[in-house]
């Protein structure tokens, strides 16, 4: 995986009459990263797929190119000095990376798609990362555009929580950076990183690097007047700074001026650096269709790179290109010689697993000490309090809060109000506001900092307060739902999502009442939990916050709103392992398969219909087969019932592994009972026409048994 860093040659100090340069920074190793940066690209450029004379090893599958950006890069890079300090890259950032401690090897093998670097060939190769154990940590980044700022936004809020919460002295003077294009800014997650930085007073600096083209759009149809840094000058609580990229100088001295800033703890800060783009957007690009020569001519006139070099003398700028001549030709070498990645391990770091020899120690999540010392049994307190679902989930995040000290709880409305649904209710009162607290209204921006949070060590609980408001964060869950995969296991983010929805006591709504869990079924690297009673809710949520995997956690609506769920308490230390499904009636003449608050209908047709083999799911994600199949086996027969709508609903995946697995013990096809493919109605009489209630389910179990 991703190896030590080889640092830029040692060289002696510059002799007197060298071209002044300005104190305070390493120039030597700025150059040396840059012009390592460019010679990357240099090569890559010679040799993406468009190249046909390329040897089909050698080829780059999919090549970006940070020319023209890159020495402004390096030059931050060499600002960040923290023992906790976060990055959030794109992917022009590959300069920044070398500057922090990315091996040339690496920088090349990711491109070629080999073995090790940023993914192990399972993500392109200027997505990148660098787990950073005891220094800069640059977060995973994907490729959507803008999406690194608000996990950028999180790992500031970390930072503060570490050092204020957890009395972490380390975390002293770390801050968090997200690096970004002019195209950037008009996205949602640069606008909600702002508000969580600014209201928040965040330790994190944005930086801009304005080339004045999103592939071929212009800056001024991404923002007002094409410069973010004017419009955001009279931003409350922002240290805004606008310059020219192109000059080593100023580029320093800004850029230093906004980390003391930010470094010294007073709140965030941003930069706007104008740079050209010394290359079309990608391999595949042509910018030649859009640009004039002029336009193009007038670029390469402001390459910052010949800026640099006046800043050394002559000798010394042959020493420095000698050394990156040196080890740019070495590193091509050990990366061409890489193996491919192996196809047998496709499959592996999909979810947390018990680890094999060389395998990496994956940056996120609690330490397996600190798994291990929370424990947790799968039995039951015998003599629990009869609490309704409410209650136990809220009695499981008070205990958890008082076991595990970064356990942290927020979401709009979670803290003062304690929830829409009073959920969290008490809480921010008994552990304070540090540890249960509100955001801003912004799912992109709850999701975001979660993935960062759980990234540095904490235990991340967000609060999506309706199933259908986690739509604006879809990037952000898909993207930690993939992380561990697509890292290799160098990163992993078991967050929690508690996410209410499902129709009301008797009222439903488009908006509020949206089931749609086999979205999260269908996602990767998720685990999906839908409990059907309060002791379920409670062993799930407490299994979910002592795991390492990322977690949907569904708190059914007319669960929370009515005593439908209502069981024992199953105590503190309750841990109900996901995949476990629950028999709720024993019967040899028809297996029934439910989960979530349809369980208590479907009950009820059962007793009415008697012989049914009754199991509720519990969690979708995994989801036992081992006991459908068992019951099937035995009954012949099978009805799955859920709420989500019909077509592409998670029944169906249960009737598709029946069909293959169980075909010749069935005597009668497997049935589905949901919703028809129709939106949650408002109206009770109209709810009731699209639920299924037990009279409609007692029937077809009736009709399935007369088969």
């Amino acid at each position: 995986m991703a190896k030590t860093a080889r640092r830029a040659p040692s060289v002696p100090a510059a002799p007197s009459d060298a071209p002044q340069r300005p104190t305070g920074f390493d120039w030597r190793r700025i150059a040396y990263h840059a012009l390592c940066s460019r010679a990357l690209d240099d090569i890559e450029e010679g040799t993406n797929k468009n190249r046909n004379s390329v040897p089909k090893e050698h080829v780059v599958l999919y090549q970006f190119s940070s020319r023209g950006h890159d020495v402004a890069q390096c030059i931050l890079g060499s600002l960040l000095t923290g023992k906790h300090d976060g990055v959030g890259a794109y992917y022009r950032s590959r300069p920044v990376l070398l500057s922090l401690g990315l091996t040339l090897e690496d920088g090349f093998a990711s491109p070629l798609g080999r073995r090790g670097g940023f993914s192990d060939g399972r993500d392109i190769g200027v997505v990148c990362n660098l787990p950073n154990r005891d220094g800069a940590v640059v977060l995973p980044m994907s490729g959507d555009v803008g999406s690194q700022y608000t996990p950028t936004a999180g790992w500031a809020q970390s930072v503060c929580f570490h050092r204020d919460t957890l009395g972490d002295a380390s975390y002293s003077g770390s801050i968090a950076v997200a690096l970004g294009g002019d195209g950037s800014v008009a996205t949602s997650g640069f606008w909600s990183a702002l508000t969580m930085a600014t209201t928040l007073k965040l330790p994190m600096l944005f930086y801009i690097e304005d080339n004045d083209l999103g592939i071929s759009v212009r800056g001024d149809m991404q923002t007002p007047g094409g410069n973010i840094a004017r419009n955001l000058g009279n931003f409350s609580n922002l240290f805004v700074r606008d310059g020219d990229g192109c000059d080593p100088i100023e580029s320093a001295t800004l850029l230093a001026e906004a980390v003391a800033h930010v470094r010294g703890g007073s709140g965030p800060a941003l930069v706007r650096l104008t740079v050209p783009r010394l290359s079309s957007h990608s391999g595949p690009d042509n910018q030649k269709g859009y640009r004039t020569d002029a336009e193009i001519a007038a670029d390469q006139a402001r390459d910052p790179l010949p800026r640099v070099r006046a800043l050394f003398r002559e000798s010394e700028w042959a020493e420095i290109e000698a050394d990156v001549a040196r080890d740019v030709a070495a590193a091509l070498d050990a990366a061409r010689a890489r193996p491919a990645p192996e196809a047998a391990n496709i499959r592996r770091f999909l979810y947390a697993e018990t680890p094999q020899a060389g395998d990496p120690v994956a940056l996120g999540g609690l330490s397996a000490a600190e798994l291990t010392a929370l424990g947790g049994t799968d039995v039951p307190a015998a003599e629990g309090d009869m609490v309704r679902f409410a209650e136990s989930v809220r009695r499981t995040l008070r205990s958890e809060l008082a076991a595990n000290p970064k356990v942290v709880v927020f979401g709009e409305d979670v803290g003062v109000k304690g929830g829409v649904h009073l959920v969290t209710e008490g809480l921010q009162k008994q552990f304070g506001a540090q540890r249960v607290f509100d955001t801003s209204l912004s799912e992109e921006g709850i999701i975001g900092r979660a993935v960062a949070m759980a990234i540095s060590g904490l235990m991340p609980v967000a609060e999506i307060q309706f199933r259908k408001y986690a739509d604006p964060a879809t990037e952000q869950l898909n993207n930690c739902g993939t992380m561990r995969w697509r890292t290799a296991n160098q990163f992993a983010a078991p967050i929690v999502v508690r996410m209410p929805g499902g129709f009301g006591k008797d009222v439903g709504d488009p908006w509020h009442s949206l089931s749609a869990e086999v979205v999260w079924a269908h996602a990767i690297g998720w685990q999906v939990a839908i409990p059907s009673n309060a002791a379920d809710a409670g062993g799930l949520l407490r299994a979910a916050m002592r795991g390492s995997n990322p977690t949907i956690f569904f708190e059914h609506r007319s669960l929370l709103m009515t005593s439908d769920g209502s069981s024992r308490y199953p105590g503190d230390d309750y841990v109900l392992p996901f995949g476990r499904a629950a028999r709720l009636r024993e019967g040899n003449r028809v297996t029934l398969v439910t989960w979530g608050a349809m369980v208590h209908r479907c009950l009820e047709a059962a007793d009415q219909v008697g012989g049914v083999d009754m199991l509720d799911l519990r969690t979708i994600a995994p989801w036992d087969r081992t006991a459908v199949l068992e019951s099937v086996a035995r009954t012949g027969r099978c009805l799955i019932v859920h709420e989500d709508t019909l077509t592409a609903g998670f029944g169906s995946e249960i009737a598709a592994v029946l069909a293959k697995e169980a075909f010749w013990h069935l005597d009668a096809p497997v049935d589905r009972l949901c919703v028809e493919d129709v939106p949650m109605p408002y109206h009770p009489v109209l709810l009731d026409a699209v639920l299924p209630s037990a009279a409609v389910v007692a029937h077809r179990l009736e009709a399935l048994l007369a088969q």
